[in-house]
C-alpha cells in the first residue's frame, strides 16, 4: 500500500484512462486528484501540490508538456509522462523536461503502481540530495544522464513486466558485464524501444 498522504495528480483527456487510472491507484492506497486538461491541472497543483504529477503528453489545450514545462519552473513538484507514443522525438523532448518516468499506454495498473513507488523514491532522494550538506548540484550532464536512466528503466519495466528496481539491477548488471557506463546502455535501450516502435507503425 502506499504511504499515507502520498498525493498524486493524474491528468489525461482521455475519460476513460483517467477514470481507470484514478481506480486502480485509489485501491492501491494514493490519494488521488485529476485533470482531464492542462488548465485544470495547474489550478489543482497550485491550490495543493502533489507528490508526483502523471502528465499525458498529448491532450488538447496545454499539452503534458507545457504542464511540466510550469512545474519545472515554478514548482517542486516532480512528474512522469503518460502516452501511446514512443516515436524518438516524443521521447527526447520528455527527457529534457526531467521527467522521473515515461509510460507507455495501454497502462497496465499492476506496472503502473511499482513505477510510481519507484518515481516517489527517486523524487525523496533527489529532494535529499538537494538538501545535502555539501550543497553539490548534479551538473547537467549528470542530470541528463540521470533522467536518461530513469526512461529505460520504465521502458524495460513496461515492456518486460518488471519491477523498477529489477529493471534498474538488471540494466546495471547488463551494463557492468558490457564495461560501459548505465546511462551509455540506457541510451541504447531508448534508442532501440523507439527503432522498435517505428518498425511497428
Amino acid at each position: 500500500m502506499a504511504e499515507k498522504g502520498e498525493r498524486l495528480l493524474i491528468v489525461d483527456d482521455d475519460r476513460l484512462v483517467l477514470a481507470t487510472l484514478v481506480s486502480g491507484l485509489k485501491s492501491a492506497g494514493f490519494d488521488v486528484v485529476e485533470a482531464d486538461n492542462g488548465d485544470d491541472a495547474i489550478l489543482l497543483v497550485r491550490a495543493n501540490p502533489p507528490h508526483l504529477a502523471l502528465l499525458d503528453i498529448r491532450m488538447q489545450g496545454k499539452s503534458g508538456l507545457d504542464v511540466a514545462r510550469y512545474l519545472k519552473a515554478n514548482t517542486d513538484v516532480p512528474f512522469m509522462f503518460l502516452s501511446a507514443f514512443n516515436d524518438a522525438a516524443t521521447v527526447k523532448e520528455a527527457a529534457g523536461y526531467g521527467a522521473l518516468g515515461y509510460l507507455v499506454k495501454p497502462l497496465d495498473i499492476r506496472q503502473v503502481v511499482p513505477a510510481i513507488r519507484a518515481a516517489l523514491a527517486r523524487a525523496e532522494e533527489m529532494r535529499a540530495l538537494r538538501a545535502n550538506a555539501t550543497g553539490r548540484d548534479s551538473s547537467p550532464d549528470e542530470a541528463a544522464d540521470q533522467r536518461v536512466l530513469w526512461l529505460a528503466v520504465g521502458i524495460l519495466a513496461e515492456r518486460h513486466r518488471l519491477s523498477p528496481e529489477v529493471a534498474v539491477e538488471r540494466l546495471r548488471r547488463e551494463a557492468l558485464a558490457r564495461n560501459i557506463e548505465a546511462p551509455v546502455l540506457a541510451a541504447e535501450v531508448v534508442a532501440a524501444s523507439t527503432a522498435l516502435n517505428n518498425a511497428l507503425r
